[in-house]
């Protein structure tokens, strides 16, 4: 009995260790592993016919990683053509291994009927994921505790699933984060559309954003049906039961369980007879029933563009609150018209075929009017509309767009939610969670050996941007001082300055009164210690100090800011005189400044209209305009959203007097 008992100890063990030996062998695919760079990749020679998509399917690595890896495999793949294929998770001297549990990044959750997965991209606040999946910043703080003190590129977030159903069916969508294996064609069957349904919903979807672990939108769901992913999905089959059957041979036939027949047919309880019919739960395969030439077919929607439809003459809208003296905003919106038709102008002058349409379009909330033009012809056969000002104006010209596949742009505002999911729309304003985030990643590349001090003190703190940054230095081990008093700076600073090291001071208030205080000390400072190097480090607010420019020089000032306009440069003087020649005066003082917004507006999105079409939207990289006040980088949030300028300059005075426009919006 006790060998008995010896031996089959030794046979769990030796199962364990079979076990073991084909789990690691399941991780190991059958191609050579080389280490490039502290990478582990395995070496894959393309066959004939295959693409990124296909070979991104093969390894479950996205067409990303595999172009970061392969430079100029972009432009398509040849037969023979030798890849590295980086193996996730894997780093020198490591076997690829299988997802820790809780990596949802690699293997997100399954069942998304209730819940699905995000990850966070640069730039990204709770707030406004809570906003592009119609949900609230408490619910996504209940699903993931630490989530309100603040969130980390490349965190995964639990998101749970929409619920509202709108009576516009065109509305109504779901949320899927795609699976390992996931193609396009198995992502359609799983929710019983076809390709094109899935592609049309995510205007932003290709081969390189297809990704496992992105979500994608899912059109014409009913609010409480539950789906699980195609390859887990089953099929009722009907079984005679034969003579000599069991349970255990008729459910190792279908690779089914037991109690899974026995769950679908109450009568077993009888006991199984011969000729009995069985309800078999069988569970579909992945590929069964699948036309290897759809899947294809449905690939090749993923790198496919719309046409780019010309049009012989461009009809663009402008649509404002041209009379609504709010705060003296008609005169703000006058301007920038004026400075839109100088662009306009330009645009003739070169050629371009174009009518332009103004619309007044009443006052804030008040939206009779707009509805009113928002049913005429004329607005319909637009192909571009620029415009709206207040959330209730946007949504209604968001909604038009979408309605009437019209590219749209939302000139000013920037805390509109509408952008999170209209395909058709550009954001000119950058949102300030992007701003801070770019602003952040250049301080910590440039000042990464210097010698960082935050101020204290005064009016208008910088809160969100301070603890990004704080955060990032405190990422990188990078130290940094902190002073707790403007007011005694020059006393307080000495013990924390080095001779050695740039010291580059961080007021963490941006209003003028502390600026002013801080300049004032510094210059005490430098008076009995000129060998210290103190550059500052701060806000867009700083433009707007006129009188403290020739200071910012004294020390090498720097600050970030989605807009700015040199007033000594020669184009801006240009544009200046050209404005004064068509309306006898100069522009407003105002920052950013209406008549320059206008214009870059203008010319930006005339030419990209001029240039590539109705569809210039798969193309608006491509579009590089002499902007005078923004720089322009547009860019997708999400696969089924529009357009979010995410440009950004660097505005350095340096100590020789001249000014540097840096910039950083890639």
């Amino acid at each position: 009995m006790g060998n008995l008992i010896r031996l089959s100890r030794f046979f769990v063990v030796m199962l364990w260790m079979v076990f073991g030996i084909h789990s690691l062998q399941a991780q190991l695919l059958p191609y050579e592993i080389v280490t490039v760079n502290g990478q582990s990749c395995y070496k894959y020679r393309v066959k004939s016919g295959e693409g990124l998509y296909s070979v991104s399917r093969i390894f479950s690595v996205p067409v990303a990683e595999i172009l970061r890896h392969n430079p100029g495999s972009n432009s398509g793949l040849q037969s023979g053509q030798e890849l590295l294929i980086p193996i996730i998770g894997a780093t020198q001297g490591d076997l690829p291994v299988p997802a820790q549990s809780g990596d949802s990044q690699l293997h997100p959750a399954t069942d998304q009927n209730n819940t699905f997965t995000h990850t966070v991209v640069k730039g990204e606040t709770v707030y406004s994921i809570s906003r592009m999946y119609h949900t609230t910043v408490d619910q996504i703080n209940r699903l993931n505790p630490g989530a309100a003190e603040g969130i980390a590129e490349g965190a995964i977030l639990t998101i749970p699933q929409r619920r509202v159903l709108s009576e516009e069916k065109e509305k109504n969508y779901r949320y899927h984060t795609i699976l390992p294996k996931e193609t396009l064609y198995s992502v359609s069957r799983t929710y019983h559309l076809k390709p094109e349904d899935v592609v049309r919903a995510n205007p932003g979807l290709s081969a390189e954003t297809f990704q496992i672990g992105k979500t994608i939108r899912i059109p014409f769901f009913e609010s409480y049906e539950v789906v699980m992913p195609f390859e887990k999905q089953t099929t009722n089959i009907i079984h005679t039961v034969a003579r000599g059957e069991t349970l255990y041979s008729i459910a190792g036939k279908y690779g089914v369980t037991v109690p899974d027949i026995e769950q679908k047919n109450p009568m077993l309880s009888g006991g199984l007879k011969a000729n009995m019919e069985l309800i078999v739960p069988v569970q579909r395969s992945k590929v069964e029933g699948v036309n290897p030439s759809s899947e294809k077919e449905a690939n090749n929607l993923l790198s496919q563009q719309r046409p780019s439809q010309r049009v012989d003459v461009m009809k663009v809208g402008l649509l404002l609150p041209f009379l609504d003296q709010t705060s003296r905003g008609h005169l703000r919106l006058q301007e920038y018209y004026e400075g839109f038709l100088l662009a306009v102008e330009e645009l003739k002058n070169n050629g371009a075929n174009l009518e332009l349409y103004v619309f007044e379009i009443g006052k804030g909330n008040d939206t009779g009017k707009l509805e009113s033009l928002l049913g005429t012809l004329e607005i319909q056969s637009l192909n571009l509309i620029i415009g709206g000002v207040s959330d209730v104006q946007i949504k209604l010209l968001s909604d038009f767009s979408r309605s009437h596949n019209i590219q749209y742009v939302v000139p000013f505002s920037q805390s509109n939610g509408e952008v999170f999911s209209n395909g058709n729309m550009f954001q000119v304003n950058p949102l300030t969670s992007i701003t801070h985030t770019k602003a952040v990643s250049f301080f910590v590349r440039k000042f990464r050996n210097a010698n960082i001090i935050f101020v204290n003190g005064g009016y208008n703190d910088e809160n969100e941007f301070i603890f990004e940054l704080q955060s990032a230095l405190k990422k990188k081990n990078l130290p940094f001082g902190s002073i707790g008093d403007a007011a005694t700076l020059s006393s307080s600073i000495m013990p924390l300055l080095r001779r050695e090291k740039e010291n580059v001071i961080v007021p963490v208030s941006s209003d003028a009164g502390t600026l002013r205080q801080i300049i004032n000390e510094l210059k005490k400072l430098h008076e009995s210690n000129p060998e210290f190097a103190t550059p500052l480090f701060g806000y867009p607010d700083w433009q707007t100090y006129s009188n403290l420019t020739d200071e910012y020089h004294l020390f090498g000032t720097y600050f970030y800011t989605p807009f700015f306009a040199d007033e000594q440069a020669a184009e801006t003087k240009r544009f200046n005189e050209s404005f004064r020649r068509w309306y006898g005066r100069n522009p407003m003082e105002t920052y950013p400044g209406y008549g320059m917004w206008g214009y870059d507006t203008g010319l930006f999105f005339l030419t990209a209209l001029q240039r590539y079409g109705l569809h210039f939207e798969q193309h608006v990289d491509r579009v590089t305009v002499p902007s005078l006040l923004f720089p322009f980088r547009f860019e997708r949030l999400n696969n089924w959203g529009g357009l979010i300028n995410g440009g950004l300059y660097i505005i350095h005075y340096d100590t020789d007097g001249k000014i540097h426009k840096i910039d950083q919006s890639r």
